[in-house]
């Protein structure tokens, strides 16, 4: 049986958001550019977060074939000589952060994201990480993952990837059945991506992960239960299963889906209910946000063990640390601030030619916002939060403070989400499957605005 009830996700299928910031990438303004950013770097590399570690974003937009669902920044081109120029680009964005950082910042997770990062040839990538290595020390040991397309890469690739030191991998699947595949314009065969595993595999990549979406055109709780075992018995370490969010107003690409052929509420509520039995079956432990590990996987190690983190990438291993983004669009965390880059590569690129960071929007984080995110990443990861430990930190009276928060928290504690103690609030079995309501409760932007059409149904 599964620990959350078919009744419980009906009632929380809302919109909110996924919270890998706090505030989340919405309340960015322009108000907070370039110099902003540029000033944030240099009091890093003057204050004592300088000797901290960094992790690093590298954003690449291209992709050689359009799936419809997809909500990502990406220019969809066949002409590999565009990423020839991007490279210059991004070589002056690097040597830029060197100038104001200071060569050999230590370096312990990178992350390479898109679009398809092996849209990249192996002499381009090569490159790339060249680039990073003489204005960062990419510690040995550390995190190194890419984002793969199975349709851009055989072994021989693969070999590649790991000579270049990259030690974690994610395949995006998404559903296996073919006819849901024609309908998102993404034909991937179950044997491909099963062989390309097998090789990474012997390879020896420390983790491999799968992306699957459910509520995809032609999707049904019995087609989508038939890849779900199909997924279990490729046995990647990680899975990340996603609900489709259809945003034809927003993402022009997702005007080419039939919204007719959209599996129901009802359905979706079913795919998602079968997944989780279906994987805490197979043997794997629910991480938290839709994702999942086997219970050697450093991820769910690091669940076992309180030292989860949360980031612009998803749920991490990685302590909270500051955050690079490079690229077309990419996101960075440096201090106290948010920031991101142009989002068109005409604006990025001009940003650059001018000798300047190409950072058009951010946020400087208030107190307020501090002592929030805080309270919603440790809920978000550790799926409870102790008073005392925030009052400390943050020289507060909890109860105080966030008096109203505590409130709603009434109406949660009777669906069986949370528990509140004299001491703290812990997260059920059941509301780690729900987890973003209870951390949308202390998001005061979305408390005050209500308006949560612009985000992703929680479930």
């Amino acid at each position: 049986m599964t620990v959350v009830s078919s009744d419980l996700l009906r009632r929380f299928d809302i919109s909110g958001p996924r919270y890998t910031s706090y505030p989340t990438a919405d309340r960015f303004v322009e108000a907070f550019a370039a110099p902003d950013y540029s000033q944030a770097l240099v009091q890093r590399q003057q204050g004592a977060a300088a000797a901290a570690p960094l992790s690093i974003y590298v954003h690449i937009p291209f992709c050689e074939s359009l799936c419809y669902y997809c909500a990502c920044n990406k220019i969809i081109t066949k002409h590999h000589s565009r990423s020839t120029g991007y490279l210059a680009y991004l070589a002056r964005e690097i040597d830029l952060h060197g100038a104001a950082l200071g060569n050999g910042q230590t370096v312990t997770q990178l992350h390479l994201g898109g679009g398809t990062p092996t849209f990249f040839s192996d002499a381009e990538l090569r490159q790339l990480m060249d680039m990073l290595g003489r204005t960062f020390n990419l510690a040995a040991g550390g995190e190194r993952s890419i984002e793969v397309d199975p349709r851009t890469v055989d072994g021989k690739r693969l070999d590649a990837l790991a000579a270049l030191g990259f030690n974690r991998i994610s395949f995006g699947v998404q559903d296996f059945n073919p006819e849901v595949q024609k309908a998102v314009h993404r034909i991937q065969p179950l044997e491909q991506v099963a062989a390309l595993m097998q090789q990474a595999r012997a390879i020896g990549f420390d983790s491999i992960n799968v992306d699957l979406i459910y509520g995809l055109p032609k999707q049904t709780p019995e087609s989508f239960a038939q890849t779900l075992e199909q997924v279990c018995a490729l046995r990647p370490d990680r899975v990340a299963m996603y609900g489709y969010a259809h945003l034809p107003e927003r993402f022009k690409p997702q005007r080419r889906i039939v919204s007719a052929d959209l599996p129901g509420a009802s359905s979706k509520l079913a795919m998602l209910s079968q997944s989780i039995d279906g994987f805490i079956k197979a043997g794997y432990e629910y991480i938290g946000m839709d994702h999942f590990a086997l219970p050697t996987d450093s991820l769910a190690v690091a669940k076992r063990q309180g030292r989860l983190h949360r980031n612009f990438q998803g749920y991490s291993t990685q302590p909270d640390c500051d955050l690079i983004g490079l690229g077309v669009s990419a996101i960075g965390r440096i201090g106290a601030t948010y920031s991101q880059n142009a989002k068109t590569m005409e604006e990025y690129c001009d940003h650059l030619d001018q000798g300047r960071l190409p950072v058009v929007r951010g946020l400087a984080l208030n107190r307020d916002d501090l002592v929030r995110r805080a309270v919603i990443m440790v809920l978000m990861c550790q799926g409870q939060v102790m008073f005392e430990s925030i009052e400390v930190a943050w020289l507060i009276d909890f109860r105080r403070y966030f008096a109203p928060e505590l409130a709603q928290m009434d109406q949660l504690v009777e669906q069986g989400l949370v528990r509140v103690t004299d001491t703290g609030i812990e997260v059920t079995e059941s509301g780690w499957y729900l987890v973003r309501a209870v951390a949308m409760v202390f998001d005061r932007y979305l408390q005050a605005d209500r308006n949560r059409a612009k985000f992703s149904r929680i479930i």
